[in-house]
């Protein structure tokens, strides 16, 4: 009986102490913040949805290659980075790989992106990953809405997976510290 009631003390205290958002926010880290959180003042856009969009595309791995070559923390092709970079007046020897040149043009094309969709994050987040040419055609061709409101009809797997997951980290982030 004792040992039952000293474990019910622990949970209780436990939960006092609210344990859960502790390990949350050991898991949604806020990495890279500073950087973040100047960028995304700059371009105005929610830096809890740039921290959301790098944890999904590399996990705030800086030297993350995926198996598409995107690169750095915010996966960026090199043809966009170089389109952004020159527009951003970037020195043309600038590295991809960096965190804060990473995250300066990853947030930037994410508000450009915005932008371009009339602030529909749904949409913006498709291109992010599929490209803005595919989500055009699926919106040409009556496969996803113009709203986005049916991102369950993308046609690719891995773009589908990866809005969810951005929305799904982009609601955590925003419970944690919002």
């Amino acid at each position: 009986m004792i040992i039952i009631l000293i474990i019910l003390l622990i949970l209780i205290t436990l939960k006092a102490i609210n344990i859960e958002n502790i390990v949350l926010k050991h898991i949604y880290t806020k990495q890279y913040e500073e950087c973040i959180y100047k960028c995304s003042e700059e371009c105005e856009i929610d830096p809890l949805l740039i921290l959301a969009i790098i944890r999904v595309e590399s996990n705030f791995k800086e030297d993350s290659i995926s198996l598409s070559q995107a690169k750095g923390l915010m996966q960026l092709m090199d043809s966009t980075a170089d389109e952004l970079a020159t527009k951003l007046n970037m020195n043309e020897d600038y590295d991809i790989f960096n965190a804060e040149t990473n995250i300066e043009l990853g947030t930037t094309y994410m508000s450009n992106l915005l932008t371009y969709y009339n602030n529909n994050l749904y949409l913006a987040l498709a291109a992010y990953n599929a490209g803005i040419g595919n989500v055009n055609k699926w919106i040409e061709k009556g496969t996803i809405k113009k709203d986005g409101s049916d991102i369950e009809n993308i046609p690719f797997k891995e773009t589908r997976n990866y809005v969810r997951k951005v929305l799904r980290d982009y609601r955590i982030y925003s419970k944690l510290y919002g």
